[in-house]
């Protein structure tokens, strides 16, 4: 009989301390960090964005100092930190049949999703995309090109 009691016990109180991660997940399931909020409509591999050949115009959203690190070959730096400096720029060198291929520096990373936001709402430019795992994908496509290619 205690041991029953006992195991009810447990069993409510672990029922209980479900109750706030239940709750969480369901009131913040459109909020998860992991999953992208970019539609897949707007998203774009790497594969995909390189077939645009000169159709294409790269934007680099990560902070100036990865920028000046390393980047896409023709990318042009446009960030949140600097936007209002950088948009005038990037606006010289853009082009109405030109597609945009914003990336940060991962699929976790932010800043391309906002980027690309403030491109379509703010600038109102069509066709601009998210590229697919950022900066990380591009640098394991062509490593993975360039190993195909050395063989």
């Amino acid at each position: 009989m205690v041991k029953s009691l006992l195991v009810r016990q447990v069993l409510i109180l672990a029922a209980l301390g479900l109750v706030p991660g239940i709750g969480q997940a369901i009131y913040f399931r459109d909020k998860v960090s992991w999953r992208s909020p970019v539609p897949a409509s707007e998203m774009v591999t790497v594969t995909q964005a390189r077939a645009w050949g000169e159709n294409a115009i790269w934007v680099d959203a990560r902070p100036d100092s990865e920028f000046a690190r390393d980047h896409v070959p023709g990318a042009l730096p446009l960030n949140e930190d600097r936007w209002s400096e950088l948009l005038p720029q990037f606006l010289a060198a853009w082009s109405q049949e030109k597609k945009v291929v914003v990336y940060c520096s991962s699929q976790s990373c932010n800043a391309s999703r906002e980027v690309a936001r403030r491109l379509r709402n703010e600038a109102q430019l069509k066709n601009v995309f998210v590229l697919e795992g950022g900066w990380e994908e591009w640098l394991r496509t062509n490593r993975r090109n360039l190993k195909w290619l050395n063989r």
